[in-house]
């Protein structure tokens, strides 16, 4: 089973950036979906942005409207690992941030990771 860990969050003020990565304990491969969740206290967790392989190759990404155009996600399959930039937070972007891994064909077998606290305050 994929064991995920993710790091890079913290406080950061409105307006401000970081990067988030996801370690997986073993390597990339088409079968696998991963994505970028979030969940703040009182709301539901919601998809922020995921990435997965296209039909033609390469890679195809899907973001949440609230997100587009200001965070970016990103693989780096030498380093087994999926990063997500987060550029001009607003305070609305506060949460729990979870990566995800999912199977494409069966998307009920899938790990997540422990999360990381995003803070976006002045």
């Amino acid at each position: 089973q994929v064991r995920l860990v993710e790091s890079g969050g913290g406080l950061v003020q409105p307006g401000g950036s970081l990067r988030l990565s996801c370690a997986s304990s073993g390597p990339f491969s088409s079968i696998w979906t991963m994505g970028w969740y979030r969940q703040a206290p009182g709301k539901q967790r919601e998809l922020v942005a995921d990435i997965s392989s296209s039909s033609s190759g390469g890679t195809h990404t899907n973001y949440a409207d609230s997100v587009k155009g200001r965070f970016t996600i990103s693989g780096d399959n030498a380093k087994n690992t999926v990063y997500l930039q987060m550029n001009r937070l607003k305070p609305e972007a506060t949460a729990l941030y979870y990566c995800n891994a999912r199977h494409v064909l069966f998307p009920s077998l899938n790990s997540w990771g422990q999360g990381t606290q995003v803070t976006v305050s002045s």
